[in-house]
């Protein structure tokens, strides 16, 4: 074999990742046809059969097993070498962060400062999203970090780690008093306002109203819990779902009574990295340090 085709071998490979021609395609910003001829001239290359059909999607052979093995090798190295390309050259470090929309502004936002040198040299790119979504992008080297409120299955995403930072028991407040002894069945009877179910907590939650045979008066659902907060400022007869730190963050804002704290809900907190960022000054930084007072109430 005296010269492989390095674009064939791509394609093939995004092909894989993405389980599809189309998905590689629109990753690739070409058609499914383009793709397709590649990945036959590639076979031919290659002397054999490396996808075949499985349902709607597709996935590799025997032989392609094991090019892609190769390939993904091959592939990590070289986004692994452009990040230290641009850690090197940059001034500022580029250095881009998932948050998980669920998690709370304030905490993630004092766990970030963790990242931050003290001559300040780093360039933070901050991007929200689902911890599904975000997980995809740090394994496609898209991001360096990500703080999330579930860690990562090792076994299901290799090459990723997670660390737990803390956790923070969470509570139902309302504008409107509610006396105790009306808890918990006032969540039956007064409109609800809760984590979105794609949310760690929000699936958490509801099996939490399974358990106790609660059946919730849902008015609303969120998965970015600033919005969610934000909407029962104005829906003042609301309970909503919220971590303990919460009171003290707007107890001069607006007035809002603790109903009642879940002791068995918990709102956590993890950073999950690449195997290539553990020696990251900046992720170092993150896993090294002590965020015990962090995550208790004020």
């Amino acid at each position: 074999m005296s010269h492989l085709n390095y674009n064939h071998l791509y394609y093939f490979w995004m092909v894989c990742k993405q389980g599809s021609v189309a998905k590689a395609a629109e990753a690739l910003f070409l058609t499914p046809q383009t793709v397709t001829g590649q990945i036959k001239a590639f076979e031919e290359r290659m002397n054999g059969k490396l996808m075949k059909r499985s349902g709607r999607s597709v996935e590799p052979t025997e032989l392609g097993q094991l090019v892609f093995k190769y390939a993904d090798k091959m592939f990590g190295l070289s986004y692994e070498m452009l990040d230290i390309v641009n850690y090197s050259q940059q001034e500022n470090v580029l250095f881009d962060v998932g948050v998980a929309d669920a998690l709370s502004k304030r905490l993630v936002s004092k766990i970030l400062l963790n990242t931050v040198p003290e001559d300040d040299s780093i360039h933070l790119r901050c991007f929200e999203s689902t911890h599904e979504l975000l997980l995809e992008q740090l394994s496609q080297h898209k991001l360096d970090m990500i703080l999330s409120d579930c860690p990562v299955d090792s076994s299901q995403s290799p090459g990723l780690y997670s660390k737990k930072l803390g956790e923070c028991k969470m509570s139902f407040y309302s504008s409107l008093p509610i006396e105790e002894h009306d808890f918990p069945a006032a969540l039956s009877q007064r409109k609800l306002l809760i984590p979105g179910r794609r949310t760690s907590m929000g699936r958490n939650v509801m099996h939490w109203f399974e358990r106790l045979g609660i059946t919730p008066n849902i008015l609303g659902e969120f998965d970015d819990s600033a919005l969610m907060k934000a909407f029962a400022r104005y829906h003042t007869d609301a309970i909503f779902l919220a971590p303990n730190l919460y009171l003290s963050e707007v107890e001069d804002e607006f007035p809002l009574h603790l109903i009642a704290e879940v002791e068995d809900l918990k709102e956590e907190y993890y950073v999950i990295f690449a195997e290539r960022m553990i020696q990251h000054p900046s992720v170092k930084n993150v896993c090294d340090a002590d965020f015990s007072g962090l995550f208790q109430p004020l």
